[in-house]
């Protein structure tokens, strides 16, 4: 019995240091986010998944952005927590999840990595991370908008 409670103990611990450790999961650097503070095209999600219980990639955002934009040299999600995660536009589609593209816009579907979305959801930030309202893509306005 006593070894159990021990085991249990130790599971317990190693969950709450992998959640909790501090993870460097920004790759924006410095010059990526004065690029972006300066003027730049913004679009909420569309639909947003949040069910890490499913396992890996099971937190995301499916947004619908301008085809011109699929040549962006980059991009920076924005969601609850003051999170931010930039990225190079990849894996843009005509429909995910049952959402479908208006003509002329693709759709981009970006994960947040489960660990993180774990992390957001014990601070209490589940319904803020379920509302598409809350998740934002910013591009810089470089590319030419047709």
């Amino acid at each position: 019995m006593r070894r159990l409670i021990i085991y249990g103990l130790i599971f317990t611990l190693s969950c709450l240091v992998i959640i909790w450790w501090p993870v460097n999961d920004s790759n924006c650097s410095p010059i990526t986010l004065a690029k972006l503070k300066k003027a730049n095209f913004q679009v909420t999600a569309t639909k947003v998944s949040v069910q890490p219980w499913l396992g890996q990639h099971h937190i995301y955002g499916i947004f619908q952005v301008p085809a011109s934009y699929k040549e962006s040299q980059f991009f920076m999600l924005s969601i609850p927590g003051g999170r931010q995660y930039c990225a190079r536009p990849f894996g843009y589609s005509e429909n995910y999840d049952d959402v479908f593209a208006e003509p002329g816009n693709i759709l981009i579907r970006y994960y947040v990595p489960t660990r993180m979305g774990i992390k957001m959801i014990f601070q209490g930030l589940f319904f803020e991370l379920n509302n598409p309202q809350n998740w934002s893509l910013t591009f810089p306005t470089t590319i030419s908008k047709e």
